[in-house]
């Protein structure tokens, strides 16, 4: 068992009720599309043991099930568990979702035929803890995959202008260098036998305007929810105003409504 320190203890149980605030299920929903592609370019096999880390609401773990895999899924935000339980159960899927971290997953070396994440386990503090741990529950030939930003794409850029207004926490590695191929290849090194990258574009359109995506970011995302509580009124109207901004000037829609293209990098490697 890990020994953890106060600190670190704090970072966790901050970042839990950061992924907890919100409801990121409505956030997921724009997402769900990626997820299947995602799924489908892994080539998740019928009978394969697959780990989604940080599941969410199931976006991956879902398609994958479909697949015919068997499937469980991990996060450390017990109320995305229960909506990812709540869409399985709907569409009939028999899939285990459990509380967990990324950095110390709860399952045995060499557990699983596949370990897949998908704009989640770039999230976790300790970037060479989370490789590592991807790589143990994952069998020798076994496949790790995961998409992650890029801290040149759309979705970067909102994370580096909402950081300059609210610092993220001392010694904590932007979670956008997940997107950049060498920093990947770093962190995995000699544990992967083989490895590849691919940038991709996620598609992402809404019903309302840029101004009204911010604003729902702001209700139902738990990162853009925390990061304009911690500002007093003068901070949330300059961030609001900034995030605006990246909206429209991304916007390839016209008459009211939104539609984004946000670059991600597509991670596929084998166990060594």
């Amino acid at each position: 068992m890990e020994s953890v320190s106060p600190e670190l203890a704090q970072l966790k149980s901050a970042l839990k009720s950061t992924w907890m605030a919100g409801n990121f299920g409505e956030v997921a929903k724009f997402a769900a599309k990626e997820g299947e592609v995602f799924v489908q370019r892994i080539g998740i096999e019928r009978g394969q043991r697959v780990l989604d880390v940080a599941c969410g609401t199931g976006n991956t773990a879902i398609p994958a099930a479909h697949a015919g895999a068997d499937v469980t899924g991990v996060d450390i935000a017990p109320n995305l568990l229960e909506q990812a339980r709540t869409r399985a159960a709907s569409e009939g899927l028999s899939i285990r979702f459990e509380e967990g971290d990324a950095e110390s997953l709860p399952y045995p070396d060499a557990a699983f035929d596949a370990v897949i994440t998908m704009f989640g386990a770039m999230f976790a503090p300790r970037p060479e803890r989370t490789a590592s741990e991807l790589v143990r529950v994952c069998k020798p030939g076994g496949r790790i995959a995961m998409a992650n930003w890029t801290p040149e794409g759309f979705v970067g850029k909102t994370f580096r202008a909402t950081a300059q207004l609210v610092p993220p926490p001392p010694g904590v590695p932007p979670p956008v260098l997940w997107g950049d191929e060498q920093v990947v290849r770093q962190r995995f090194g000699n544990a992967v036998a083989s490895l590849s990258a691919t940038k991709r574009l996620a598609h992402f359109q809404y019903p309302f305007a840029p101004e009204k995506v911010v604003d729902f970011f702001r209700e139902y995302f738990g990162p853009t929810k925390m990061a304009f509580s911690r500002l007093d009124a003068d901070g949330q109207k300059r961030l609001a105003a900034v995030l605006q901004s990246l909206w429209r000037e991304h916007n390839q829609a016209t008459a009211g409504t939104t539609e984004v293209e946000a670059e991600y990098l597509e991670v596929k490697a084998v166990r060594a």
